[in-house]
Parts: structure tokens; C-alpha cells; sequence
């Protein structure tokens, strides 16, 4: 149901920015609501505690978001607090968002190292992504895992790349197990 509502209310305002030629904008004040969410758990919690009535909440939206985003969005927060939506503001602005970046070409990966890599690694990792994806950029996350012992995992979207020593050595593990031993 989740998955739902976030799809619906994201593709609305996904389709309004398409319409208004206003992708970019929508963007960046989408990414901007989000990190204001993100980094004001107060502010979450305001918004859904049960005592604060509906029309409180409207007005608490419309006089944090009001002078600083468009009638557009802001219109769509006051939306999403009318219908007692609050609760998936995130998945909604996050349904967004990878949609906008899927429309533009941006792919987000996640690699995962047994060591810190260098900027030179890092820089070489992403060109090939780019060189073996159809993204026209990347949005590049890097992690470190002592556990991989070495090599990488790369995950974008739902596919994964696990080249990692431990990944391997679980294979041969399984293989090993698989042979019966003649008497």
C-alpha cells in the first residue's frame, strides 16, 4: 500500500514537472524538503503527532515551505498533510526523485572495498560504470567493509557485482561441500 501512494503522489508531481518543463526545479526542492525532514526529527514528529490538529499542521507547512518553494511543491506538502500522508513524505519525495534522475540519465551505485580506495581508483571505478551502463552520470557512494578481505561489491539499483575475495571463497566453500568423497 505504501509503494502505492508513494507512486501516485510522486508521479503527480512527477508528470506536473514534465508538463511545466520544471524538472530541475522540482528536483532541487524535493531534495531540499527531504533534507529538511531528514535532519529535524522534531519536525516529523510534529507533524504526526495526533493532538496537533489537520489545519495546524497546513499552516505549520505552508509557513516552513511557503516562501522557500514553489506554489507547486508546497502545494503538494499541504496535500499529503490534508490526506494524512505524512507519515510517507519520504517515500513520496524519494519515489520523485529517482524518477527525475531515472528521466535524466543519473544512476546511483554503491561500492563496497575491503579498503579505503583513492581518488584514482574511485575515478576509474566510475568511468566504467559509465562506460557499461546506458546512465550518462553516476552518483557514487563508497563504503568500506574489512569483511570482503578484498575486491568489490557494486550495487546499482537491483543489480549487484560482487567480485569480492569472501564472495569467492564462500563459492568455494559451496563446492567444496558439494563433492562426495570416494571410499
Amino acid at each position: 500500500m505504501a509503494k502505492l501512494v508513494s507512486k501516485t503522489y510522486g508521479e503527480a508531481l512527477f508528470e506536473l514537472a514534465i508538463e511545466e518543463n520544471r524538472l530541475d526545479e522540482f528536483l532541487e526542492e524535493a531534495e531540499l524538503v527531504l533534507k529538511v525532514i531528514r535532519e529535524n526529527p522534531d519536525f516529523s514528529a510534529l507533524m504526526n503527532h495526533p493532538r496537533i490538529d489537520m489545519d495546524e499542521k497546513v499552516q505549520v507547512v505552508e509557513n516552513v515551505f511557503g516562501n522557500n518553494l514553489s506554489a507547486e511543491v508546497t502545494g503538494l506538502m499541504r496535500l499529503i498533510v490534508q490526506k494524512d500522508r505524512y507519515d510517507q513524505v519520504e517515500e513520496i519525495l524519494t519515489w520523485f526523485i529517482d524518477e527525475v534522475k531515472q528521466q535524466k540519465g543519473i544512476g546511483k551505485a554503491e561500492v563496497v572495498s575491503a579498503t579505503e580506495l583513492s581518488a584514482g581508483q574511485k575515478e576509474q571505478i566510475e568511468k566504467r560504470l559509465l562506460e557499461t551502463t546506458s546512465y550518462k552520470q553516476m552518483e557514487m557512494s563508497y563504503q568500506v567493509d574489512p569483511s570482503l578481505i578484498g575486491g568489490l561489491r557494486i550495487r546499482i539499483e537491483d543489480r549487484v557485482v560482487d567480485s569480492s575475495i569472501s564472495s569467492r571463497l564462500y563459492e568455494l566453500e559451496k563446492d567444496l561441500l558439494k563433492i562426495q568423497l570416494a571410499r
